[in-house]
């Protein structure tokens, strides 16, 4: 199957490094981020899964749960976090989804279904397609997926970013323009005419043409 934004992200059952999970009970009424990998002891995913253990005070802050997957078995999870600690600072303080037999990768449509049912013997640039981030709303629902490649290290503090839009735009009418951040100015949304917007905006709002109304970002 292929995920697209605002498909319900497919439930699974898993053994973590924080015990058995079932990820929609997991996820409750929280938003939620599943990032993976395509191998224990790489070097990038290294660099990665420290910097979100380091980061995770501000997901907590969003109520943001992080949860990772790695296409080994936990018991490698488990010795791989030493190694994290001592060359990242951080050993990841969330839970780590093993994924031995590549059943959750194929339900994502990271790896093809003919992949077979065993990590064994593969390696990383067997699974180099298995290096996404999944942002997961409280209604379960995907809203952001991005695919990397192998090289390229991902920007966590870029997701942080969408997030902190996806959680304001789901409250507010509104959308967030290019580099935005938090408590920069915000656009009213297409679906709002002009008359409601004059009812939400009784201060107006800044238009360098029609269909760009520029407003604060709201609060409340």
């Amino acid at each position: 199957m292929s995920i697209r934004i605002n498909d319900t992200a497919p439930d699974f059952e898993a053994e973590t490094t924080q015990g058995h999970i079932s990820s929609h009970s997991w996820l409750g009424e929280s938003w939620g981020v599943l990032f993976s990998h395509p191998k224990d002891f790489t070097p990038i995913c290294t660099t990665e899964l420290g910097y979100m253990a380091k980061l995770k005070p501000e997901f907590d802050k969003r109520n943001v749960k992080i949860i990772g997957l790695s296409v080994d078995p936990v018991d490698r999870h488990q010795s791989w976090a030493m190694d994290i600690e001592e060359t990242q600072g951080h050993a990841p303080n969330y839970p780590m989804i093993g994924d031995p037999t590549l059943a959750i990768s194929k339900l994502y449509d990271m790896l093809p279904a003919t992949v077979g049912d065993t990590a064994e013997g593969r390696t990383a640039a067997d699974n180099q397609t298995v290096r996404n981030v999944y942002v997961i709303g409280p209604d379960k629902k995907v809203k952001l997926l991005i695919s990397y490649p192998m090289t390229t290290g991902r920007n966590f503090d870029e997701i942080l970013r969408v997030i902190d839009s996806l959680q304001l735009t789901a409250k507010h009418r509104v959308a967030t323009p290019v580099n935005w951040r938090q408590g920069e100015d915000v656009v009213i949304a297409g679906s709002v005419s002009n008359d409601e917007a004059a009812k939400i905006y009784p201060n107006g709002w800044k238009a360098p043409k029609p269909y760009i109304r520029i407003v604060p970002q709201p609060h409340a």
